[in-house]
């Protein structure tokens, strides 16, 4: 006879595939013997008017595209492969369709985004297909973002993304034309113009913060091919500014500019004596010298950050929320067209705003959208990412 003593346990992670399945509302017809009248309910409301795809559906569709860069060709397939044959042009056509439902919602994001006082954008060169001329354009998919939790700001993060057929100045103005405050951004030629004062008021409408990351990277670059000194001890100069960075993340905009005065200020005069003096020794026309002259040419902007506790030493907020379109762009190949990337805008500015504020963006698409049709217009607030409860 045996008796149990103890018990092992192991643990295998498996993988259970996922599923389509057909949801049914029934709708029975009852009639009134007394008075012979015909009732039914009312269809329930679906995201596309008598259409098939529920929210959760429509929902996994556009996040494989715009949150895991899954274009929607490769979806077609693998829905294909479970016995669902559901064709590009269709997939295409519900992001088109939802793209229109979510618009009012982008728009909050939008407007949210833009009353920030401290902002970062960023561009990125998007492959657009010109119908008739057999190859690509090139568009524009742009960032602005709000992001106040590295000085417990008390705003929600967002980030908006608009699309231009072009990277004109005009773009970079209806962009940010509205926008008041400070600008994190790189050197683009087409800012140039929001920083010059308005002649009315004298005030310029944004003021600019310069990238110490865009700095180092010329330097960065000059020491990996050519491992010159000069370029290694400015990156140890520059790597003691983003460690005193890293030590005040997160405190409050007055502890963090006492420790810049205190700390940042005497080691950015040290840099800027260091750099000119190095102009002095070394070929002006080298690659160095242009990296030198780079960070000097910019020298008020790149050190503003030292005189507000709010502002940042990067622009690197905005580099990773352009970091999904760059990788959604090496397997797109290209936008189908101009409407294709205000749609893949649209997209993004939800996706990357729920993962902002800690938010799974299947499931938070999958409520939002089978709700938005029939939510009040006057609370649409409550749907935004940083508002938004599940249903139920």
């Amino acid at each position: 006879m045996l008796r149990k003593l103890s018990e092992d346990v192991t643990e295998v992670l498996e993988y259970i595939p996922s599923s389509f399945k057909v949801i049914q509302h029934a709708r029975p017809k009852v009639s009134c013997r007394d008075c012979e009248t015909i009732v039914q309910a009312p269809v329930p409301s679906l995201p596309i008017e008598r259409g098939r795809p529920g929210p959760g559906l429509l929902a996994h569709v556009i996040v494989s595209k715009y949150g895991d860069a899954l274009p929607l060709h490769r979806q077609s397939d693998i829905y294909a492969r479970q016995g669902v044959d559901l064709s590009r042009a269709v997939l295409a056509d519900w992001v088109g369709t939802m793209s229109a439902l979510t618009a009012p919602l982008v728009e909050h994001i939008r407007r949210h985004v833009i009353a920030g006082r401290v902002l970062h954008a960023d561009d990125t060169p998007v492959p657009v297909l010109a119908p008739g001329l057999g190859k690509t354009k090139t568009g524009r998919l742009w960032v602005v973002l709000r992001d106040e939790r590295p000085w417990s700001g008390p705003a929600s993060p967002a980030a908006f993304y608009s699309y231009s057929p072009d990277r004109k100045g005009e773009r970079a103005v209806a962009l940010l034309g509205e926008c008041r405050g400070f600008l994190h951004a790189d050197g683009y030629g087409g800012f140039t113009g929001l920083y010059k004062p308005d002649p009315k008021t004298g005030i310029p409408p944004l003021i600019e913060v310069a990238c110490w990351a865009h700095a180092r990277r010329h330097l960065y670059d000059v020491h990996v091919s050519n491992g010159s000194p000069i370029a290694k001890e400015a990156l140890e100069r520059i790597s003691e500014l983003f460690g005193i960075e890293k030590a005040i993340n997160g405190l409050l905009p007055e502890e963090r500019l006492a420790k810049r005065q205190a700390e940042a200020v005497p080691r950015l005069a040290n840099l800027k004596a260091f750099f000119e003096k190095s102009l002095t020794q070394i070929s002006g026309k080298g690659t160095l010298a242009h990296a030198i002259r780079y960070a000097l040419s910019r020298w008020v902007a790149l050190t503003r950050y030292t005189s507000d506790g709010h502002l940042e030493m990067t622009n690197n907020g905005a580099e990773r929320s352009i970091r999904p379109l760059v990788l959604g762009r090496k397997n797109y190949l290209f936008a189908g067209s101009d409407s294709g990337g205000v749609r893949a805008a649209a997209m993004y500015t939800i996706v990357e705003s729920c993962k902002l504020n800690g938010h799974d963006p299947e499931a938070y698409l999958r409520d939002v959208l089978g709700r938005i049709a029939d939510h009040p217009i006057n609370r649409l607030a409550e749907l935004l990412p940083w508002h938004w409860k599940p249903s139920g």
